[in-house]
């Protein structure tokens, strides 16, 4: 492993996160994160040379239904059931002062 995460490390890093530990819960905290930079450090070994970069691993579209414009309701029948409305808007209660 190239590099270690040190006490000192994940101090800092959980005050720059705003997050609290006891001195067993640092430690441990510290053991997964090397732990993890160990796993990478193995991934990082793997020849990927013949391997085609790809943002995923399925071509994923979105699919979409076409935008067209269809009939919908007047102002009067939208705001027909609205319980305030004024100059053709719905009115609503003053939520910021």
């Amino acid at each position: 492993m190239s590099e270690t995460i040190s006490i000192k490390d994940v101090k800092h890093i959980a005050n720059l996160a705003r997050l609290s530990f006891d001195e067993a819960g640092a430690e441990k905290l510290k053991d997964d994160l090397n732990s993890i930079l160990g796993y990478v450090d193995k991934l990082n070994e793997l020849d990927t040379s013949d391997v085609e970069p790809t943002s995923h691993t399925l071509d994923i579209y979105t699919v979409t239904r076409p935008d067209k414009a269809e009939p919908s309701l007047t102002n009067e029948e939208a705001l027909a059931n609205a319980p305030q409305s004024e100059n053709a808007h719905f009115k609503v209660p003053k939520v910021m002062e």
